[in-house]
Order: C-alpha cells, then sequence, then structure tokens
C-alpha cells in the first residue's frame, strides 16, 4: 500500500510540474534578432503593426507583383519569422507577395506567446495590407504545424466579417493541440490540464474557401492521421497531399513549395 500511495503521489506531482510548464512545452520561441538581409529575405520589408493589446509586434512584408495573391504566412511554435526563407522562397519567386506574421514574444517582439496572443497577432498584422489597399487582392492563409490553427481561426473571422481569404493552406496540421498531447501523453488527462486547446477541428468545417492540407507520414511531431482527421472535417473544395518518406519539418524537401504555388495559381485562375 505504501509503494502504492508513493507511486500516486509521484504521479500527481508529476501532474502538477506538467501544467506549469506546460507553455515551455508548447512555444520555443527563438528571441534573437531578426534581420530579412542576414536571412537570405532582402526583397522583405520590417514592418510592424500594434495587436489589440497594446504589443508593437515586427513582421516581414514583401508587397510582390500588384495583380498577384498575397501569401499570409503564419509559421509554427519554434524559431521565427527569421528562419522561414525556404519556406516563404517559392511564393517570392513566383511574384506573390508574402506578409511573414511575427508573433508575440518571438524574435525581439515583446510578450509572451499564448492562444488568444497569437490569433490577435495575426489580426494585428493582417492590418498591415490596408494601409496601401492590398487588401484588394487575392489573399491566401498559409498555416505551418500550430500555426495552422492561426491561420483556420483567421479563415473564420475573415468569413464572418464579409472578407473572406481566398484559400487556406495548411502543412503539417491537426484537430487540437488536445489530440496531439494525447498522441504524445497517453498517461496523462491533458483535456483538464491544457490552457492553450488550438482547436480547430471546430472552426475548419465553418470555411467555405478552397483549402489544400499536406503532411508527411513520418511525422513524429503530429502525426499524420491527425493532419487526415482535420482533412475529414474540411468542407469541400478541399486538397489533400500525403507525402512519403516526409517528416515534420522537411516538407519543402519533397516538394510541398511547388505544390502550394501550383494551388494558388489555380485559385487566381478560377477568379479571373
Amino acid at each position: 500500500m505504501f509503494a502504492i500511495a508513493i507511486a500516486i503521489g509521484a504521479y500527481f506531482l508529476f501532474l502538477v510540474v506538467l501544467f506549469a510548464v506546460q507553455s515551455n512545452l508548447l512555444y520555443h520561441p527563438d528571441r534573437t534578432v531578426q534581420d530579412p538581409v542576414l536571412s537570405g529575405l532582402a526583397m522583405m520589408q520590417p514592418i510592424k503593426a500594434e495587436s489589440a493589446d497594446g504589443l508593437e509586434l515586427l513582421s516581414w512584408y514583401a508587397k510582390g507583383q500588384p495583380q498577384q495573391p498575397i501569401v499570409v504566412y503564419l509559421h509554427g511554435n519554434a524559431g521565427n519569422i527569421g528562419s522561414r526563407e525556404h519556406k516563404v522562397r517559392p511564393f517570392l519567386d513566383v511574384g506573390f507577395g508574402v506578409l511573414l506574421v511575427g508573433y508575440r514574444g518571438f524574435g525581439i517582439n515583446p510578450g509572451k506567446p499564448s492562444e488568444e496572443g497569437l490569433y490577435a497577432d495575426a489580426r494585428a498584422a493582417l492590418s498591415i495590407l490596408n494601409k496601401d489597399g492590398d487588401r484588394k487582392r487575392l489573399i491566401i492563409l498559409y498555416g505551418e504545424s500550430l500555426g495552422t490553427a492561426v491561420a483556420t481561426n483567421l479563415a473564420v473571422e475573415l468569413a464572418r466579417a464579409g472578407t473572406p481569404a481566398a484559400a487556406l493552406i495548411l502543412e503539417a496540421p491537426f484537430p487540437s493541440v488536445t489530440s496531439v498531447a494525447e498522441y504524445h501523453y497517453p498517461f496523462v488527462p491533458v483535456k483538464w490540464l491544457l490552457k492553450d486547446h488550438f482547436d480547430q477541428a471546430s472552426r475548419i468545417s465553418r470555411i467555405f474557401a478552397p483549402v489544400l492540407i499536406f503532411h508527411g507520414d513520418q511525422d513524429k511531431t503530429i502525426p499524420i492521421h491527425l493532419g487526415k482527421a482535420l482533412f475529414d472535417k474540411a468542407l469541400t473544395p478541399k486538397q489533400s497531399k500525403w507525402f512519403t518518406g516526409a517528416g515534420h519539418n522537411n516538407l519543402f524537401d519533397f516538394g510541398a513549395g511547388e505544390l502550394s504555388v501550383k494551388f494558388i495559381q489555380q485559385i487566381k485562375s478560377q477568379t479571373l
């Protein structure tokens, strides 16, 4: 009995520690200074926008060619905008505009990341496009990993406001952070512990814009069955690509960039 009591006590202590450090497990920001030139993105300009809660946040923006779509890129839970050169390069090379959204707590941006905070940061960055009338161009929302939930939430908000995005691209997505945590911690009651849920499964069925979802079958961070589960909940028109041999961070080595560009070009051709 004593051994059982010790085991139960240790388990509950583990849960308390897990609850206390969950933000450190979910968010892995790189707090170094970002520079577009040093990052290989000299064509992008640093630009700041203020979030609804008063944070001045740095993003990078390249207008691209006037008649081309603008890709609003929402990155994942690690690094910062300075580590996404290889992800946005395919869009820049064909003349698309790119808004590389900077989050609170990432790079030099103030604040600490949170679910509602990242949603607010995406709204703030999108306001940048209002200044030169660029919101009149086709807006493509692109989410990467954790950023897929930010992109999906923004897509729902834009649709509700009557200014829907032209399309939504999701790289290695998931139904919710709860589903990912349950995969990694099957012995933990994660749904009772999590503060940030990023529940995009409840939102994606409210998006009528075309959706592209792709995932690697060797992804150990967010397993492919979670991406497929989200795809099943998406409305048509929708497309998917399940990359054989790809993991979580190397999808562009398997042609994800070319796939995304072709998808956007299809969307553009359908609007002419």
